[in-house]
């Protein structure tokens, strides 16, 4: 009952923790596309931001263009021009002027010209494009300082006669990206040139900086299109990352990414409270169930219970007292004591009535035991002649009488079919030497039956004295019994005896035997007269049985 009162108070709780599994699950995946579209937007801001830094550099490197002693590729003019330019710069390193055969002419440091830097990408892009070129991660040869270099063309008289170029200081460019904070705490943002090495990374700048993008990411560098992906980062965090490839109008790849545990930790904090509070109401909802069932349910059923326990061990004064208390199993506890008061008047009156029919059964055997002693008398007066025939019919008379007392003996109850057998035949018996051979189950039969079978099987054992197995001592009769199907069948067969002739009359015993069964059990009879040994079978509607399993 416990069981099925916490069983209760579950399903009771199923309505709430499936709202709250819903409302956790749309929560969830409310917050993750919100936390895409932030990491897209951080990465364009990201990418903002380094628009404008390199349109810093390219509006420097135009107005360096429109110098007359730089467009001139005057060596010391240049020099002393670049050099009042570069003082007061901090975002870039030293400032350039390359000629159209890749040679150094001049620059911000002073350094002697004829360096060749025509192996650098972004001096030979410089020199054959129209506007800004940006390069690739790059350790200066003049500051040996890294840096991510730029260049604009120099153009005289409509022909390119060199470029001037400058590298951005990857140093400032880190704390330009940590200043402008653009992703919050657990983030990162990823700058990358179109090679896939990283000019800025924040955080942990020295340990990235330098080194290339993972193979398993790089397809995302020249992507066809902006995009967010769930990835775990090579500083080992959980992140959701927005990222933009390199384009015509995006000279680097930018990622922003955001830390799904800090992104979701609002929602984990929902989460904990909600399953917390769950628990707690499941718990109160157990202490509940346990308590209220205890009181109003578990206690009065254990009351009904044990006054049924009770009574069963005898105690018929015993009631539940329930009346006008604990609800409606307090009317099962009235009326189950209505119920008992009911069968204790009942018992009351079996008993007495049993009294009474005891008594008449007692009187009745004094009676019929008087009249069968009767009856014998008037028999010896009536057979004083017939010496034979008075032994016969007192002894049918005896096996009357004996089944009367067994009967009897049960108050008018059925007796046993065995132990009427046994009574029948006792004075048969011969005393170390077994004559009778008895077999089968416990079969109960009523009176009505039972004096049949008695007259039955005394004839067959005078018959088997006198002219049967038992008139020799090493004959014997086996007798067996079976009930099946409703069916009472019972088998008498003799062993080692003088050779069977059938008779050639039928005397009294025969017709006794056929005539003495109730016809209301359609009796149905067989007699064999086999040269080894008479056999009878008898067959009869055994009901009494079903009736005395249904009284016992």
């Amino acid at each position: 009952m416990r069981k099925r009162l916490f069983a209760v108070a579950a399903t009771a709780l199923l309505p709430g923790i499936g709202l709250l599994a819903y409302n956790e699950l749309a929560s969830r995946q409310q917050r993750a596309a919100e936390i895409h579209s932030e990491a897209a937007q951080a990465a364009r801001l990201a990418a903002s931001e380094v628009d404008r830094i390199f349109e810093g550099a390219r509006s420097l490197l135009v107005a360096a263009s429109a110098i007359p002693a730089i467009v001139d590729l005057d060596t010391v003019e240049c020099t002393r021009t670049l050099r009042r330019v570069a003082e007061n710069l901090t975002t870039t390193g030293a400032i350039l002027v390359i000629g159209a055969d890749g040679k150094l002419v001049c620059d911000s440091q002073g350094t002697a010209p004829g360096v060749d830097f025509s192996e650098r990408s972004y001096v030979m892009d410089g020199l054959a494009a129209n506007d800004l070129v940006v390069g690739d991660y790059t350790v200066s040869k003049i500051t040996g300082v890294a840096v991510l270099p730029v260049s604009f063309p120099l153009r005289q008289a409509g022909r390119t006669v060199g470029v001037v170029a400058t590298g951005i200081r990857l140093d400032w460019l880190q704390n330009r990206l940590a200043e402008r904070g653009v992703i919050g705490e657990g983030g990162a943002v990823t700058l990358a040139d179109r090679n896939g090495t990283i000019v800025a990374r924040e955080p942990f700048p020295d340990r990235f900086v330098g080194t290339r993008i993972p193979e398993t990411y790089q397809y995302l560098v020249r992507a066809e299109a902006p995009g967010t992906l769930e990835i775990r980062s090579q500083d080992g965090t959980e992140r959701v990352m927005g990222y933009r490839p390199i384009s015509a109008s995006t000279p680097l790849y930018v990622s922003a990414g955001l830390s799904k545990t800090e992104a979701f930790a609002e929602v984990n904090r929902v989460t904990l409270t909600s399953v917390a509070m769950v628990l707690l109401s499941a718990i109160l909802a157990v202490l509940a169930a346990a308590v209220v069932g205890n009181r109003f349910i578990l206690k009065p059923i254990y009351r009904i219970v044990d006054v049924l326990e009770e009574w069963k061990r005898g105690n018929t004064t015993i009631r539940t007292r329930m009346e006008g208390r604990h609800g409606e199993l307090g009317l099962v506890g009235t009326s189950l004591d209505s119920l008992l008061d009911q069968l204790e008047q009942r018992r009351i009156a079996t008993e007495q009535a049993e009294e009474r029919r005891n008594l008449l059964a007692r009187e009745l055997a004094h009676r019929v035991k008087n009249t069968l002693a009767i009856v014998g008398a008037m028999a010896r007066q009536s057979f004083k002649t017939d010496t034979e025939a008075f032994e016969g019919f007192s002894q049918r008379l005896s096996a009357l009488g004996r089944t009367y007392d067994l009967l009897l003996a049960g108050e008018g109850s059925a007796g046993d079919i065995e132990r009427l057998i046994r009574n029948t035949i006792g004075p048969y018996e011969t005393a170390g030497h077994q004559r009778f051979r008895l077999d089968g189950p416990h079969c109960p039969v009523d009176p009505e039956v039972g004096l049949a079978l008695s007259l039955i099987f005394h004839e067959l054992s005078t018959n088997a004295m006198k002219y049967g197995a038992l008139s020799r001592p090493e004959g014997h009769v086996d007798i067996s019994w079976r009930a099946e199907h409703g069916k009472v069948t019972i088998l008498w067969q003799e062993q080692g005896g003088p050779a069977v002739e059938k008779p050639m009359k039928e005397g009294f015993g025969s017709r006794l035997i056929r005539r003495a069964f109730p016809s209301q059990r359609n009796p149905r009879l067989a007699i064999d007269y086999r040269a080894d040994g008479l056999t009878f079978r008898l067959e009869y509607d055994g009901e009494i049985e079903n009736k005395a399993d249904q009284n016992s």
